[in-house]
């Protein structure tokens, strides 16, 4: 999957492509599953740092995971429980099926609550889906499941805008506020920026934030 940029959004408009993310997803589960298989691993060093910042034992809420790999399979690797959350069905019984002792759930990342907090919180390629005004939101979905000291993660474009991208031949919507709303928008909700790469080249072009909940 592409980052999004700044570029104009198509005739189809936006929003509509921004709320079709969801049914995209659960009807090419199979395509995701398949182009993940053979993607080039280009996350090991940022899922390094997020893990090194863990306490031991420590449990993840894994935002759009997905079929449970790349990102989940690594921290599993490493010790971590890991509790994923997909709006794709086939997605999720993937990774129930690969890694059963995990929890995995089918729900919206949006409004989400699950009374729970955890030691760490990633959003990584599917934050990025939302629309402006769900990714502002997110933030009190970070908040909500992040105890004190624990470590979110997230990629981003580099620069407010929305893009349409190409995937099997479907539309497919990304979005990004600007640098300086997404740093105002993690202190406004108790988080200290730990480290923030624009484009990184060393992570396939990934623009990504690493903060820590420093607020109650």
């Amino acid at each position: 999957m592409t980052e999004p940029g700044t570029g104009a959004a198509d005739a189809a408009g936006p929003g509509g492509l921004a709320d079709g993310i969801v049914d995209l997803y659960a009807r090419r589960a199979a395509d995701y599953i398949a182009d993940r298989a053979v993607t080039p691993w280009v996350e090991g060093a940022w899922l390094t740092r997020f893990a090194d910042a863990l306490p031991r034992h420590a449990r993840v809420l894994d935002l759009g995971c997905g079929a449970g790999a790349p990102m989940a399979a690594w921290l599993i690797g490493h010790g971590v429980a890991v509790t994923g959350i997909d709006a794709a069905p086939d997605l999720v019984a993937h990774a129930r099926d690969r890694f059963p002792d995990q929890n995995w759930q089918v729900a919206d990342m949006r409004g989400l609550d699950l009374g729970l907090r955890f030691d760490g919180v990633l959003a990584w390629d599917s934050f990025f889906h939302l629309g402006h005004d769900d990714q502002r939101a997110m933030f009190a979905v970070f908040a909500r499941h992040a105890a004190p000291g624990a470590m979110l993660m997230f990629t981003s474009g580099p620069a407010h805008g929305e893009a349409i991208g190409s995937w099997h031949g479907e539309p497919l919507y990304h979005a990004s506020l600007a640098p300086e709303a997404y740093r105002a928008l993690l202190a406004a909700h108790g988080f200290a920026l730990a480290h923030h790469v624009a484009e990184d080249p060393a992570c396939g072009g990934h623009t990504v934030w690493l903060a820590r909940r420093t607020a109650d």
